[in-house]
């Protein structure tokens, strides 16, 4: 034991004890701590819950003064008095709340009152009515008096079972509870003590002093007392307390003797005690008569148990002269008791005592008391004894409940019977003497002698009694009977082998004699009361056996018959011989059906003596041919005796209706057996017991309908019909035969189920009865039978075909089944359904009155079974509806949840349901009832339309709705309610099944309802609002605001019991299914958007309910794994909504407080109940991978959690069958699935069992007779096989669901809970951990397959999150190289989590290709994580030399990319093989993400590894390959509705991968190979360019679906981007490369064209003009123009020209537009064609004299001066000429300028980039606005988040102007180039025309000067030169002069001299402008 904690404890008393008298406690001193003490009893030795004792302990040592003054009372003072007085005005404390609270003088009269009544002190009166006010919710209707009362009585109750509880551990003679040897100890020590104090006596004063009587009239008095239920409920608790304090005393005696004084105490006590009106005891009395019994009780010395000798050593009738001296005087004692029998029972107990002492060796030295056995016997037998036995023991209810009584009782008996065979004797002796004066009066005729006893025959009809109930199944009459003719047979072998036969024990031997001589020379007076006691003797099985070999032994044989020879009277020969004569004598009075004297039939046949003889006798048949089936079938067979015949015959005699009722009774249990039942039907039928065929001229009806309504109806009893009703109700459960009266009538079951609706079941209320309580059972008897055909009833589609039959020559209709009929009676308004609810009416106004009265019993019956067919025709109705619809039968039928809205006749209101639902408020006394209401009502509340209206019904009385909502809460309280699968004969268990069976329907039923639209039963009986919104609800505990205590309190209070202590929430463990469906009942609420608000701020505020059952996860339950799981996943998915709901609404407490509870790996401190010490001690372990922290960790949350979804899950085996067909079989299995509540495809087994039993009974022939048990052996094995595989899915289910809810909570704790509760180095740790774990389980030999994409979706987000944490974290700390890892998290475990992702994609083998996609997004992520981010271009690069750029010391990035792509390689082909293959075959979305993959492997691979495999292996190949089949999907994408988006996606991906792969010279010459742009050449959908303006209006309004256009530049746009990458990287093969893209652009020549003309300056024509003149640059290379031969002439040279001209219009727009969007593209689309330039002039010639001219002579610049005319004029001249060399001017001028402009933004960016921190905030803010999207996004996100956007914006806008710098750098070196090689040319080589044709189209110009070079290569260029005039050469110097003056010159050196520090050399510029000032300036020669 905890020593500190005890000493705690101990301080804690003493706290409480010095202030007791000033506090008043909170939960009543006289109810609170005893309730909780008995808890603690009754968990400690009743439950055995662990670590009970020491807690027990406690308890006993701190209420021990209750114990020691039992039931006494607080003493008043005038001290409280005062006090109590004072409340009102000064206030007063009460323990647990801070300051004094002033009470309601109200409040404080009643505490008064209280405290007189009880006579109890006025602060516990106070206390107690302070409680009843507390609890006031759980007892709705009551004031807090009252409640006060309950609360009184059962604080005594709690003390009274506790005590009983105690004595009952302890260790005795009589029985064991088998608890622990610490535990026993601890009760024994205790109660000893108690007993020492007195306990007896007190005991015995308390039970004479409580009365209910006396009770209630104080009660009444003072108005205590409050509607029927509260007295009820307080007469039960007074009588259960007195009930408890004898049953105390009778558990001590059992168990340990009394004292000397305690036993004279009790005798002092009986001989006061008098018996009921009928002459029993009650229950208490009984109990103390019991425990006097079993203080005298030596019985247990013959029983040789090992610790007999302790148990000698502590009887005091063998160690103390003076105890047996006491006792014995006392009952010696001549005084008469006040009851007479009771002192003879202690006086024969007390001589069977002294008898067996006086055979011990110890009884020598107490001759002088054993001598008196015999007289104290005398004495015994004087009084009655054996009648009183009858009627004062067996007479008593209780009796037959408690085994020990019936096991003293048996023993008194036999003990009566083996030690004194004397008096046996003696007795026979009298009673035959007795016979003689009896037989001599009534020959003489004169009146019966006065001395006559009848001891003997009270002892027989004792015994018959005793045993005919047999409530535990102890069959204690086999001690009558010893077994040697039934060991004959099969001991005869063991003999022979030597071996000897075991004898019975003597006493055995002794009772079956005793059995046998009673019945040799039987006097006729013995005779019935013999029949009587072999009645009692045959009750069980095997006593029934014996029992009939006795009555067949004792029979003369069949040749003594003949001779004359008469057996035993008691035989069955003698017995039938009687019954065929009775029926031969009968027989011949028979009557004319149609005499008038057939009414009053003459009894001259039988006296009253033989008719209670032949009564006798057929209730022993009955008896025997119940229990023994040998018997039955043995007897029925008997060819002399015929019972059955006999007995029908005699039915249709003139007998009492009595004797009949008996007949029929045996014929029933005749009918147990199913082929005696067959017969018996034919036998029925055809001796028309009940007339069924009349005959023709018959006036009126016979048989049992004439008795019923002539006879019985005016004797006012109806022991007949109840015996036909009984044994049709036997038939039918045996075999209901189809063809029964065949021939004579229309064959069936009919007439039958005719009579019993019209002749019982509709008359029985108005008939009259002498017996009220007989009105019952005859409607209890016939319901049973409807209930019984109704439930084996399955709706067929024959019987909605009215079938013809032949009778007698005419074709008449056939009867459709009985359970037809009444199925269609009761689907419409008929009589018999008014009739059955109107008794549910009855029944429940009957329960209402709380009071007894005669046939109580059998009315509940009767109403259960009403309620039965109910339950049975809602759940048939939907398949025979569907059968009567499909066969168009004129049947009509309404559903029965239809028909219970109408209006009943009695109350003129439609409340049918409601009283239904009434039910459910007598739950405790009526849990069948109960149970059945809420399975109705859980039926009905499937239909959305009937539940607006029961909402209504419900709420419309505001009394019936209290009282509707107090039942369903009742029913979901009650605390005796068990979770159990064994189905057990126990009816306590079977009691506390259905109960918990109704909390399932209740729970089902607020489930189902959830889910419809509201108002809806759920909302109502769980408390909220059903006439106002439902979010405007406002809960509250009960109580508070006059809340009342709903459906959904009860939930929770059932949830949230133990979830203080350590084991956790009770619930869970005792109940797992019902925990599971509150658990999801929860969910719901919280889930659901109207309940969700109201709900949650309960929970969280209220109830704290969240955190207190998230501490206890993981449930851990090895017997029902699968209601874990469910319990768990409800709770998690729960959970995630609280943390997403309270991280919106900035509960930051409330989300840190989840969080950590769930994420924390630091021992949590626990809030502990007494004695315990926190949940952490028995999770402590040491976590995390690679951590060696010397605090002590402990698992987290989640990943216990984890821990126990188990991913491994046995399969059952595959059928093994001999018989049957296994593929026959699967099938047959998979048509009887179907998907059940929860969702799961499970069998159907009851189906299947009815189709496997119908196919084996199909089998004909001898063989299939014989093999039939085989059949029915493989016919068992299948349907375990099935539910073993129904119990895989659901378990498979179960994992799936918890798995998904975990990934859930797991996800939002990631996502949406606020990123700085948890700290990022944290965060990582905490993927790391759950990844790790997650991989473990997944990648185990036996994980299930089916649980592994939820483990995949979540694998990916953790990756994405690490990802995404592990980058943030290098973005807040950029520069720091953390050598052993690279961010909190150890490179070492980044490369444990790859290998496990990458075993992970490998043990997905072939399938699974979905899952992979999550797996290849998982490491995408993953390998972004060593992706360098993006640094900001400083310009400065060239500063550094060459050398020190390689000697740099490697970074953490290009070192963890390094590792990773070493892991990668490790694992070699088979991985390579995995991902290519996912990339060219399956799944869109699988292939896309595997194509990514590839490209991003691709990236970091340096050796070509994969490159290589690709290529070789031909996964390359087919890649490129699929495009040419892509043609087809992605020329339907660009229609103006694409059927769906996913083929483009995947071409974009195919695209990526094939333009990484371009991007090394290997790769880009491998694609050529494989034929690439020859795929694309083929491809068609370039030149479908769609429409512009046509689709504009065609857009998605949604702007998902891209417009038309934008799909057309999707396609086109990567397939440019490829082309760029092959020609950049085709270094080597550059001619194949170029000449192959060339053929692409001639190909697809218009669409070229039309794209370049393109005048839309969308960012999406930018990017393809820029992609465009790219690729046109880049294959103008020599050679390529001329040498591609024919076809390169296609794309005439003439084309070119007009292309290039039309380009530099739109640049020259460019020009003067400003900076767009896309701002880097306009100069790159400049630079491309400057390019191009380049080109030509370099391909042309080498020199400049040889060069061909691109630009007019022109130098003046018009846009300069005007642009808008400018632009107005282009269009025009696009084609007349060429454009003038002004154009390269401005453009030289104007990159000049912007290139200033880029380096000032640039440095500026560079400048903020540094002193980030000093940055003002509103600059900040501007800053985020360009990452972030929505008005009001950046006020959203934190101060940190805010310095990381803007540190990204930044280095992209740095970036972006360095890109800019180097465009612009590159025009003006282009520019100048150009220049100066076309002023070359026309100032020094050209020879000018005349003037007249100048300014010819430079079109002309251009084409004869290509066919000048193509004709004569050598030289005659004079052709072209001609055209240029001398003015035009001399206008263009001078415009030139002019506009390439000082400043340009001056601005452009400064541009090299800025821009030099990226490059090597930088005198390009300045060469080339000395050059062209140089010829600007020079004359020409």
């Amino acid at each position: 034991m905890n020593l500190t904690l005890y000493y705690q404890t101990c301080r804690k008393h003493i706290r409480e004890l010095i202030f007791e008298s000033l506090y008043i406690h909170s939960g009543a001193s006289l109810w609170g701590p005893l309730k909780e003490l008995w808890e603690t009893v009754d968990g400690a030795v009743l439950r055995r819950q662990q670590e009970s004792v020491h807690l027990l302990d406690l308890q006993l040592k701190k209420n021990k003064p209750h114990f020691l003054s039992l039931f006494k009372n607080p003493p008043k003072s005038a001290e409280q008095r005062e006090k109590v007085r004072k409340a009102s005005t000064e206030g007063i404390a009460i323990q647990g709340q801070q300051g004094s609270r002033l009470l309601p003088e109200q409040l404080l009269t009643e505490a008064f009152i209280l405290s007189d009544l009880f006579d109890i002190g006025e602060l516990a009166a106070l206390e107690l009515l302070l409680a009843g006010e507390h609890q006031q919710p759980h007892f709705p209707g009551l004031t807090r008096g009252l409640v006060a009362v309950l609360l009184y009585w059962d604080g005594k109750l709690c003390v009274a079972n506790s005590l009983r509880t105690l004595i009952q551990s302890r260790h005795g003679k009589t029985f064991t509870l088998d608890l622990s040897g610490e535990l026993v100890a601890l009760t024994t020590r205790f109660t000893d003590e108690l007993m020492s104090q007195g306990l007896t006596k007190r005991i015995l004063t308390l039970v004479s002093e409580i009365s209910v009587t006396r009770e209630f009239e104080r009660l009444q008095k003072e108005r205590g007392l409050g509607n029927e239920k509260h007295r009820k409920e307080v007469s039960d608790l007074i009588k259960e307390c007195r009930q408890a304090l004898a049953d105390s005393l009778f558990s001590w005696t059992c168990q340990s003797p009394l004292t000397k004084d305690d036993t004279l105490a009790v005798i002092g006590h009986l001989e006061t005690v008098t018996a009921q009106a009928d002459g029993s005891l009650d229950s208490v009395n009984l109990a103390l008569v019991m425990a006097l019994l079993y203080c005298l009780d030596v019985s247990f010395v013959e029983q040789g148990t090992e610790d007999r000798e302790d148990l000698l050593q502590a009887l005091p009738l063998l160690t103390e002269r003076q105890y047996v001296a006491a006792v014995h005087n006392r009952l010696m004692d001549g005084q008469p008791w006040k009851l007479p029998g009771l002192q003879a029972v202690c006086r024969l107990a007390w001589a069977l005592s002294l008898r067996v002492l006086s055979q011990l060796p110890q009884g020598s030295a107490l001759v002088e008391f054993t001598e008196a056995d015999e007289a104290l016997a005398d004495q015994a037998l004087l009084g009655d004894v054996f009648l009183f036995m009858k009627e004062g023991m067996l007479g008593c209810e209780s009796f037959a409940q408690e085994e020990f009584y019936v096991r003293r009782l048996h023993s008194l008996i036999t003990d009566f019977l083996a030690l004194m065979p004397m008096k046996v004797k003696q007795l026979r002796n009298r009673a035959d003497e007795d016979a003689r004066l009896v037989h001599m009066s009534l020959q003489m005729d004169s009146e019966l002698p006065s001395s006559v006893r009848k001891d003997l025959e009270h002892l027989m009809i004792l015994i018959g009694e005793f045993y005919s109930k047999d409530t535990f199944g102890l069959e204690l009459g086999l001690e009558f009977w010893c077994p040697t003719e039934s060991l004959q047979h099969t001991s005869l072998q063991g003999s022979y082998l030597g071996m000897a036969l075991q004898r019975p024990p003597h006493k055995q031997v002794v009772l079956s004699k005793f059995v046998r001589q009673m019945g040799d020379l039987l006097p006729s007076t013995l005779y019935i009361s013999y029949l009587r006691m072999l009645k009692g003797l045959a009750n069980g099985p095997q006593c029934a056996h014996y029992c009939f070999s006795l009555l067949k032994t004792n029979g003369a044989t069949h040749s003594d018959n003949i001779q004359g020879v008469s057996g035993s009277p008691v035989s069955w020969e003698h017995f039938f011989h009687s019954l065929m004569l009775y029926h031969e004598n009968l027989r011949r009075d028979l009557p004319n059906p149609d005499a008038a004297h057939y009414r009053h039939p003459p009894l001259r046949g039988i006296t009253q003596r033989e008719l209670e003889g032949l009564t006798s006798f057929l209730q022993l048949l009955t008896t025997i041919i119940t229990w023994s089936e040998n018997a039955r079938l043995a007897l029925c067979e008997h060819p002399q005796w015929t019972p059955v015949v006999v007995m029908l015959g005699l039915l249709q005699c003139s007998v009492p209706p009595v004797l009949k009722a008996e007949v029929l009774h045996c014929l029933a249990a005749f009918g147990k057996s199913p082929e005696i039942a067959a017969s018996l039907w034919q036998s029925l039928e055809y001796t028309q017991i009940l007339q069924t065929v009349r005959a023709p001229g018959q006036r009126q009806a016979a048989g049992i309908e004439v008795e019923l309504n002539e006879i019985e109806s005016s004797c006012e009893e109806y022991p007949l019909t109840r015996g036909f009703c009984h044994l049709i109700s036997t038939l039918v459960e045996s075999s209901l035969p189809v063809n029964l009266g065949a021939g004579l009538r229309v064959p069936g079951f009919q007439p039958y189920l005719n009579f019993l609706r019209d002749s019982v079941f509709l008359p029985f209320p108005t008939r009259a009865y002498r017996r009220p309580a007989e009105k019952w059972e005859v409607a209890d008897s016939v319901l049973e039978v409807f209930h019984k055909l109704l439930r084996d009833y399955e709706p067929q589609p024959p019987d909605f075909v009215q079938e013809m039959v032949e009778l007698q020559g005419e074709q008449v209709h056939a009867d459709k089944p009985p359970g037809h009929s009444i199925m269609f009676h009761l689907l419409n308004d008929s009589p018999m359904l008014a009739l059955c609810l109107s008794l549910l009416e009855e029944g429940v106004r009957q329960l209402d009155t709380y009071a007894p009265f005669p046939g109580k019993k059998h009315l509940e019956s009767a109403v259960l079974h009403c309620l039965c067919l109910l339950d049975l025709t809602l759940q048939k109705e939907g398949v025979f509806m569907d059968l009567l619809r499909e066969s168009q039968a004129s049947l009509l039928v309404s559903p029965l949840e239809q028909l219970l809205q109408g209006v009943s006749p009695q109350t003129r209101r439609a409340d049918h349901i409601v009283n239904i639902a009434r039910y459910l408020y007598h739950s405790s006394s009526n849990p069948e009832a109960a149970f059945q209401s809420a399975k109705i009502l859980r039926r009905i509340a499937n239909y959305p339309n009937i539940q607006i209206r029961l909402v209504g019904d419900f709420t419309h009385d505001q009394a019936v709705s209290d009282k509707l909502m107090a039942g369903f809460v009742e029913c979901l309280d009650n605390e005796e309610a068990e979770e159990g699968t064994e189905k057990g004969d126990d009816p306590q268990k079977k009691v506390a099944r259905i109960r918990h069976e109704t909390q399932i329907h209740i729970l089902n039923l607020l489930i189902t309802s959830l889910e419809l639209k509201t108002p809806n039963l759920a909302l109502y009986l769980l408390g909220y609002e059903v006439k106002k919104p439902v979010s405007s609800t406002n809960l509250q505990d009960p109580g508070v605001l006059g809340c009342l205590r709903s459906c959904l309190h009860a939930i929770l209070s059932l949830l949230q019991r133990g979830t203080e202590r350590r084991s956790g929430p009770v619930l869970t463990q005792q109940a797992p299914h019902l925990a599971e469906l509150c658990y999801q009942v929860i969910y719901q609420l919280c889930a659901c958007p109207n309940t969700s608000g109201p709900t949650m701020r309960y929970l969280r505020t209220s109830q704290d309910f969240l955190y207190s059952h998230l501490q206890h996860l993981p449930f851990i339950l090895p017997s029902n794994q699968i209601a874990a799981l469910s319990q768990m996943s409800w709770l998690m998915k729960t959970a995630a909504i609280e943390l997403r709901v309270t991280s919106l609404n900035r509960q930051r407490s409330h989300t840190q407080r989840l969080v950590s509870l769930l994420l924390d790996d630091q021992p949590h401190t626990q809030h502990t109940a007494d004695g315990e010490s926190g949940i952490e001690e028995e999770t402590r372990s040491v976590s995390g991978f690679l951590h060696f922290d010397t605090v002590s960790k402990v698992r987290r949350k989640l990943l216990s959690v984890l821990d126990a979804i188990d991913f491994s899950q046995d399969m059952p085996e595959l059928l093994q069958l001999d018989f049957f067909e296994r593929t026959q079989i699967e099938q047959v299995i998979s048509n009887c699935e179907h998907v059940n509540e929860q969702g799961h495809t499970v069998c159907n087994i009851k189906l299947l069992h009815r189709v496997l039993v119908a196919e084996v009974n199909a089998l004909q022939g001898m063989a299939a007779i014989g093999q039939r048990p085989l059949l029915m052996e493989e016919v068992n094995s299948i349907l375990q096989q099935v539910v073993e595989r129904n119990r895989v899915r659901r378990s498979l289910s179960a994992k799936r669901h918890a798995l998904q809810s975990w990934r859930s909570l797991v996800e939002t704790l990631l996502t949406a809970c606020p990123a700085d509760l948890i700290p990022a180095d944290d965060r990582q740790l905490i993927i790391r951990d759950l990844l790790l774990d997650l991989h473990d389980k997944v990648l185990s030999e036996d994980a299930a397959g089916e649980l592994m994409p939820i483990v995949a979706g979540a694998v990916f987000t953790l990756t994405a999150h690490l990802s995404q944490s592990v980058l943030s974290e290098q973005q807040q700390c950029v520069g720091l190289e953390a050598s052993s890892g690279f961010a909190s998290i150890a490179n070492s475990a980044l490369h444990l989590i790859l290998r496990k992702l990458l075993d992970f994609i490998l043990c997905t083998g072939g399938g699974y290709q979905r899952l992979r996609a999550h797996l290849y997004g998982s490491l995408l992520y993953y390998l972004q994580i060593a992706q360098k981010p993006e640094e900001p271009d400083t310009l400065q690069t060239a500063g550094k030399a060459m050398w020190e750029r390689l000697t740099a010391p490697e970074d953490g990035f290009s070192k963890l990319q390094k590792e990773n792509l070493a892991i990668i390689e490790n694992y070699g082909k088979a991985l390579m093989e995995v991902v290519c293959r996912d990339a060219c075959d399956g799944h869109e979305i699988s292939r896309m993400l595997a194509l990514a993959v590839l490209d991003r492997i691709l990236t970091i691979d340096r050796q070509n590894q994969w490159l290589v495999y690709i290529c070789n292996s031909g996964y390359l190949r087919s890649v490129v390959e699929s495009l040419r089949q892509d043609d087809t999907t992605l020329q339907n994408i660009l229609t103006p509705q694409p059927p769906l988006l996913k083929p483009l996606y995947l071409y974009e991906s195919k695209m990526a991968l094939l333009t990484r792969v371009a991007k090394t010279g290997q790769g880009a010459v491998e694609l050529l190979r494989c034929g690439v742009v020859a795929q694309l050449i083929e491809c068609q959908v370039f030149d479908m360019v769609p429409d512009r303006d046509a689709h504009r209006v065609m857009r998605d309004p949604s702007g998902f679906i891209p417009s038309p256009m934008d799909r057309y530049r999707q396609i086109l746009l990567p397939t440019l981007r490829l082309f760029q990458v092959i020609l950049t990287s085709t270094t080597m093969n550059h001619h194949q490369g170029a000449a192959q893209v060339l053929q692409w652009l001639i190909v697809h020549a218009d669409t070229i064209q039309s794209l370049l003309r393109c005048q839309d300056l969308s960012m999406g024509a930018l990017q393809e003009l820029s992609l465009l003149t790219g690729i046109i640059s880049k294959t103008a290379l020599p050679g390529i123009m001329l040498s591609s031969g024919m076809k390169g002439m296609k794309m005439s040279v003439q084309q070119h020209m007009q292309t290039l001209i039309a380009i530099f219009m739109i640049i020259h727009q460019f020009c003067i537009v400003s900076d767009l969007s896309g701002a880097v593209l306009c100069p790159q689309v400049c630079a491309n064609i400057m390019e191009y330039c380049q080109t030509l002039l370099l391909q042309s010639s080498a020199q400049a004299q040889f060069s061909i001219c691109l630009f007019s002579p022109s130098g003046s610049e018009p846009a300069g001066r005007d642009a808008g005319h400018l632009s107005s004029t282009l269009p025009s001249m696009t084609y007349s000429r060429a454009p003038s060399l002004a154009l390269i001017l401005y453009l030289l001028k104007n990159s000049a300028a912007e290139f200033f402009r880029f380096h000032q933004s640039h440095r500026q960016s560079l400048g903020k980039l540094q002193s980030l921190d000093q940055l003002p905030p509103e600059e900040l803010k501007e800053l985020c606005q360009g990452l972030v999207s929505g008005q009001g996004g950046v006020e959203k996100i934190s101060s940190v988040q805010r310095s990381l956007l803007a540190k990204r914006r930044l280095v992209q806008l740095i970036n972006n102007r360095a890109k800019l710098l180097a465009l612009s750098f590159y025009i003006i070196e282009t520019c100048l180039f150009v220049l100066w090689r076309h002023l070359e040319y026309y100032l020094l080589h050209c020879t000018p025309a005349d003037p007249k044709d100048s300014l010819l189209p430079g079109l002309s110009l251009y084409r004869s000067r290509l066919m000048d070079r193509g004709l004569q290569a050598s030289g005659g260029r004079g052709l072209g030169l001609s055209r240029v005039s001398q003015q035009d050469l001399d206008l263009l110097k001078s415009d030139m002069a002019a506009g390439f003056g000082e400043a340009l010159q001056r601005k452009l050196l400064e541009v090299e001299s800025l821009y030099s520090q990226v490059r090597s050399r930088y005198t390009f510029i300045q060469a080339l402008v000395r050059r062209i000032r140089g010829l600007l300036r020079q004359t020409k020669s």
